[in-house]
C-alpha cells in the first residue's frame, strides 16, 4: 500500500494575509492593490467631470477635491493598517471625507454620490463598532438627503449609491472584527503552544527528578556498602555491585522512557524499588500486605501518581530522615462528599520536622502530579510522634470492595 503524505499549508498561503503584516515585498504590494484596486468606482465621476456641461471652475473644483479625497482616503487606511492612529486623528480625516462627499455631491452631480461609499467604508474600517454602527447610516442619509435634488437619478440613486454604502460600511465592519479575531486566535494558539512546552519541560523535570533521585541515591549507598565489603567479603561486595550495574541500566531506561513520554511506573514494581532502597540503606521496611497484593482498582495515572508517592517518599527516607524503620500503608477512605479514596501513607521514625519548613524540588511535582490524577497529597509530622509522615491519596474509580482492602495495616519486615 501506497502511503500518502498530506502536506501543510504554508503560513503565506493567503496572499492578503487579512491581519497579519506583510513578511516581504510580494505581501505588501498584495495588500496594497487589495486596497487600491477599488480606485476604480472613481473613474466614472472623473469622466463626468471633464464632460462639455462642465466649467473649469466645477473642474478645477473637482479635480481639487477628488485629489484631496483620494488622499485622505488611502492616508487613512493605510495608516490604520500599519500603524494605530490617534482618535483625534480618525475624527478629523473622516470629517474630511464627509465634508468632501457632500460638496463635490451637491455641486458636481449625482456620479459624485459614490464619494459616500468610500466615507461610509472608512467608517467601518477605522472605527469601532460602537461609533461605526451609528456613523455609517448618518452617511447614508447625507447621500440620500443629497441625492433627492436630482431628479433624474431619483429612480436609481437608492439602488446605485444608498444601498452600497450601507452594505460596504457594514461589511468593512464585518472584516474587521474577522480581522480581530484571527489576531486573537493566533495569539491564543501560540499561548497555548507555549503552555504546551512548559507543561512538557515540567513533566520532564519531574519525571528525571524522581527517576535520577532515587536510582542515583540507591546506587550511592549500595557502592557505599560494596566499599566496606571488599576489604574482607569480596563475594558479597560482587553481589551489591552487581546491583549497581542493574539499577543503573533501569535508570537508563527509565530515562529513555521519560524522555520519549511513555514512563507510567507502576506500585508493584516500585514496591520492589522501594523494599531494596531501604534494605541497602540499613531501614527495617514494614509493609501493608494490601500493598502488596496489587490489583487495587485503579486507573493508569491515579497508580503511577501512587507509584511516584512511593518513589519519593522512600527516596527522602533515605536520602534526609536518619530513620531505622519505615512503614509503607494503603487504606480505602470514604470522604464527606461519598467518595471513595485509596490513600498511600509512608511513616518513617527519623528526623521529621526539618523537613517541614518547605516543600523541595521533589514535594512540589508529587503535589502536580496527584493534582493531574485529582487526588491530594498531605505530609507532617508522623501520627506516632518522632517523625515524618506523606500520605497521597487518590479517588477511586472501580468497584472494589471494602473488604478485600483490609483497613487495619500488617508489618512485615524486610525478608531481603
Amino acid at each position: 500500500m501506497t502511503r500518502v503524505r498530506a502536506e501543510s499549508v504554508p503560513e503565506d498561503f493567503n496572499p492578503v494575509r487579512i491581519g497579519q503584516a506583510p513578511l516581504n515585498r510580494r505581501q505588501s504590494i498584495g495588500k496594497v492593490m487589495w486596497i487600491v484596486v477599488w480606485v476604480i468606482y472613481f473613474v466614472g465621476p472623473v469622466t463626468e467631470l471633464f464632460a462639455n456641461r462642465h466649467s473649469t471652475a466645477d473642474r478645477v473644483l473637482g479635480g481639487l477635491g477628488v485629489g484631496l479625497f483620494v488622499a485622505t482616503y488611502f492616508t487613512l487606511v493605510f495608516r490604520h493598517m500599519w500603524r494605530t492612529l490617534s482618535a483625534l486623528g480618525k475624527y478629523l480625516a473622516l470629517a474630511v471625507l464627509a465634508v468632501l462627499s457632500c460638496v463635490l455631491g451637491t455641486v458636481l452631480g449625482p456620479s459624485w454620490l459614490v464619494l459616500f461609499i468610500f466615507t461610509s467604508v472608512a467608517c467601518g474600517v477605522v472605527l469601532p463598532w460602537r461609533q461605526s454602527r451609528w456613523l455609517i447610516p448618518v452617511v447614508t442619509l447625507l447621500l440620500l438627503i443629497i441625492g433627492m435634488r436630482y431628479p433624474e437619478a431619483r429612480s436609481y440613486y437608492l439602488f446605485a449609491f444608498g444601498l452600497p454604502a450601507m452594505v460596504s460600511g457594514y461589511t468593512m465592519v464585518g472584516v474587521q472584527y474577522l480581522i480581530t479575531t484571527t489576531k486573537e486566535l493566533r495569539a491564543a494558539r501560540e499561548e497555548v503552544a507555549r503552555l504546551a512546552a512548559n507543561e512538557e519541560r515540567l513533566r520532564m523535570s519531574r519525571d528525571l527528578h524522581d527517576l535520577l533521585g532515587h536510582s542515583l541515591s540507591l546506587i550511592t549507598l549500595k557502592s557505599e556498602l560494596a566499599g566496606r565489603m571488599l576489604p574482607g567479603r569480596p563475594a558479597d561486595a560482587a553481589r551489591q555491585v552487581a546491583d549497581i550495574e542493574r539499577v543503573s541500566r533501569q535508570a537508563l531506561v527509565d530515562v529513555r522512557e521519560a524522555v520519549t513520554g511513555y514512563r507510567r511506573p507502576r506500585l508493584a514494581v516500585e514496591l520492589a524499588g522501594a523494599r531494596a532502597a531501604l534494605h541497602a540503606a540499613g531501614v527495617t521496611a514494614a509493609v501493608d500486605p494490601a500493598l502488596e497484593r496489587g490489583h487495587h482498582g485503579l486507573a493508569g495515572e491515579a497508580e503511577g501518581a501512587l507509584a511516584w508517592a512511593l518513589r519519593e517518599a522512600v527516596t527522602n527516607v533515605v536520602r534526609h530522615s536518619g530513620a531505622r524503620r519505615c512503614e509503607l500503608l494503603l487504606s480505602e477512605e470514604w470522604a464527606a462528599d461519598e467518595r471513595r479514596w485509596l490513600c498511600l501513607s509512608v511513616l518513617d521514625d527519623g528526623a521529621g520536622p526539618p523537613r517541614l519548613q518547605h516543600d523541595g524540588n521533589g514535594l512540589a511535582g508529587l503535589r502536580e502530579r496527584l493534582l493531574l490524577a485529582d487526588g491530594r497529597l498531605e505530609t507532617g509530622p508522623a501520627t506516632h510522634g518522632r517523625g515524618f509522615e506523606l500520605r497521597a491519596c487518590v479517588p477511586l474509580t472501580a468497584v472494589t470492595s471494602a473488604s478485600e482492602t483490609p483497613a487495619a495495616s500488617a508489618s512485615l519486615d524486610d525478608p531481603a
